[in-house]
C-alpha cells in the first residue's frame, strides 16, 4: 500500500520523492510503503495549516461540531481497513484495532461536543465603567506527533481537540504505521474538513529529528503535543522549551498495581490479567508492576499465573489473545528481562517463551529492586509479581519510580482506597480496576517522567487555546495626568 503526504488537501509524493518501507513485524512482508518527507514537506505543510488557520478559526462551532461528527461515523465505517493496516503494520490483533477505532471515533464526537464549550468569563474590574473578559482563543498552528501502539486513539487524541477549538494541525505519522495515521486524515477531508486544517506527514525513521526540530522551530507553530517515551519527550520538551513552544506531552509509564490483604482476590486478578496483557502490555497505562500483599500473595499469584499460562498467544490473524510485539528487538528485550531476573532469583510462574516477535504472557514472582524489571518499562508481556508487607511498603513501592501516569489499588474498603490513592504519585488512579482505562471525556495525562498537560474533554481545551484578558471601556474616563 503506497501512502502519500497530505498536505493543503491534495495527495503529493515527497518533494525529493523518497520513499520508506513498513514491514510486517510477523510476517516480514511489505506493509506499506510511504513518502519520506523533506524540510521542505514541512514548510509546505507549515504554509498550509497557516494559511487554513485564518477561515477555520472563524467558523462556528456547530459546523466544526458537524464536521467531527460526520468524521466520527466515516471513522466507523473504516473500521476494516483500519483493522488491516494495524495488524500489518503493528502486528496488533483484530480486537484492540476494533477497540481503537470505536474509542477515536468517540473522540471525535466528545471534541465536537466541546466547540460550544470554549468559553470564557466576565471577571469584575477595579475599573469604573469597564467590562473585562477572560476570552480563549484559538492558538494557531499546532503539532501533533503520534505513536503506534495505539494508533488510532493516540492520533485522533492528538488532532481532535486542537480543530474542535479552530486551530489547524500537522500530524507527525508515526514512521511504524504511516498508513493508519494517514487514514484517519482521510475519514476527516471525506467529512468536509476545508483543506489545510489538517495535513499529514510521514518520513524515513533516519530522518525523524531534523523533521520534528523543524516543525517545532517554525514560527508559525504554536502548540506541540506529543504521545510516547519518556526518552524522547525529553528530546521534545527540549526543543520546545529553546523555542517557548507550550507543550502537552503523555510520556512513558510504569503502572503498579496495589493489591491490600482485603482485596477481592478474583476482581484483582481479572484486573491484572487484562491491564497486563491487553495488546501484548504494549500500552502507556499497562500495569508493570502488581505489588500484592504478602498476607494473600500465595493464592493471589495461583490464580493469576493458572490465568496468564492459559492466553493464547501467536499470529494477530488468528484466535490469539495476545499477538505480536513492535519489532523483534522489542521480544527479544522481552528475554533479556526474563534472564536478568531469574539469575537474581526471580521465580518465573507463567510463560516465558519466545517464538520470533511473540512473546507469551509472563509473569516474574519474587521480583526486587535490583531487577531490570523492577525498574525498566517493558512495553510488552512480561510482568513483576513485588510481594510487600503492608500498606506503607505497597504505596513506597508504587511511588518508587521515575514514572507517574497510570495507577490502581484493590482494597474492599473504600476509604482506605481514597486514602491511598491520595498517596500514589500518578495522573489516574482507579479502584478496584484495572490500570488500563479511557474514556474521551476524561483529564489523561501523568506527573513525573510520564510528561505535563491534559489529553481529554474540557481539560484539553486549555492545553490548545490562547487566554486572553480583553476589555470594553469608557473612553472618556480620567487619567492622572
Amino acid at each position: 500500500m503506497n501512502i502519500s503526504l497530505l498536505i493543503n488537501g491534495a495527495n503529493r509524493a515527497a518533494s525529493g520523492g523518497r520513499t520508506y518501507d513498513r514491514i510486517d513485524p510477523f510476517t516480514e512482508k511489505l506493509a506499506s510503503r510511504a513518502a519520506a518527507a523533506s524540510l521542505d514537506d514541512v514548510a509546505a505543510a507549515v504554509d498550509a495549516a497557516s494559511a487554513a488557520f485564518g477561515d477555520w478559526s472563524k467558523t462556528g462551532p456547530g459546523q466544526r461540531r458537524a464536521i467531527l461528527m460526520k468524521a466520527a461515523d466515516i471513522m466507523d465505517s473504516k473500521v476494516g481497513e483500519f483493522t488491516r493496516l494495524m495488524i500489518e503494520e503493528t502486528g496488533a490483533t483484530a480486537p484492540w484495532a476494533g477497540f481503537n477505532v470505536m474509542l477515536a471515533a468517540n473522540i471525535l464526537r466528545e471534541a465536537g461536543a466541546m466547540t460550544t464549550q470554549i468559553a470564557g468569563e466576565i471577571i469584575p474590574s477595579d475599573k469604573p465603567g469597564t467590562l473585562a473578559m477572560g476570552v480563549r482563543q484559538a492558538a494557531g498552528v499546532c503539532l501533533a506527533i503520534a505513536p503506534w501502539n495505539a494508533p488510532v486513539i493516540l492520533a485522533t487524541r492528538a488532532i481532535a481537540m486542537p480543530i474542535a477549538c479552530g486551530n489547524t494541525v500537522i500530524l507527525k505519522a508515526s514512521e511504524q504505521c504511516p498508513g493508519t495515521h494517514r487514514l484517519i486524515a482521510t475519514a476527516l477531508t471525506e467529512a468536509g474538513l476545508p483543506a489545510g486544517v489538517i495535513n499529514v506527514l510521514t518520513n524515513a525513521p533516519e530522518d525523524a529529528p531534523q523533521i520534528v526540530e523543524a516543525l517545532i522551530a517554525h514560527p508559525a507553530v504554536r502548540r506541540v503535543n506529543f504521545t510516547g517515551s519518556t526518552k524522547v519527550g525529553k528530546i521534545i520538551a527540549e526543543t520546545c522549551g529553546k523555542h517557548l513552544k507550550p507543550a502537552l506531552l503523555e510520556l512513558g509509564g510504569k503502572a503498579p498495581l496495589v493489591i491490600l490483604d482485603d482485596a477481592d482476590i478474583d476482581g484483582a486478578v481479572n484486573a491484572a490479567i487484562f491491564g497486563a496483557f491487553m495488546h501484548q502490555g504494549q500500552i502507556c497505562m499497562s500495569t508493570e508492576r502488581i505489588i500484592v500483599d504478602a498476607a494473600i500473595a500465595d493464592q493471589f499469584v495461583a490464580k493469576l499465573a493458572a490465568r496468564a499460562s492459559q492466553l493464547p498467544a501467536g499470529d494477530p490473524r488468528g484466535h490469539v489473545v495476545l499477538g505480536s510485539l513492535i519489532s523483534l528487538d522489542a521480544a527479544k528485550k522481552m528475554e533479556e528481562l526474563i534472564a536478568d531476573a531469574t539469575a537474581k532469583g526471580a521465580k518465573l510462574v507463567a510463560g516465558g517463551k519466545r517464538s520470533g516477535t511473540v512473546v507469551e504472557a509472563t509473569l516474574l514472582d519474587h521480583v526486587t529492586s535490583d531487577m531490570r524489571v523492577y525498574t525498566e518499562e517493558s512495553f510488552g508481556p512480561v510482568k513483576p509479581i513485588i510481594r510487600v508487607s503492608g500498606e506503607e511498603e505497597a504505596i513506597r513501592i508504587a511511588n518508587d519510580t521515575e514514572y507517574g501516569l497510570s495507577s490502581a489499588v484493590f482494597t474492599r474498603n473504600i476509604q482506605r482506597a481514597m486514602a491511598v490513592a491520595a498517596r500514589i504519585e500518578s495522573g489516574i488512579c482507579h479502584i478496584n480496576g484495572p490500570t488500563l482505562h479511557d474514556e474521551a471525556q476524561m483529564p489523561f495525562g501523568g506527573v513525573k517522567g510520564s510528561g505535563y498537560g491534559r489529553f481529554g474533554g474540557k481539560a484539553a481545551i486549555a492545553e490548545f487555546t490562547d487566554l486572553r484578558w480583553i476589555t470594553v471601556e469608557d473612553s472618556a474616563q480620567h487619567y492622572p495626568f
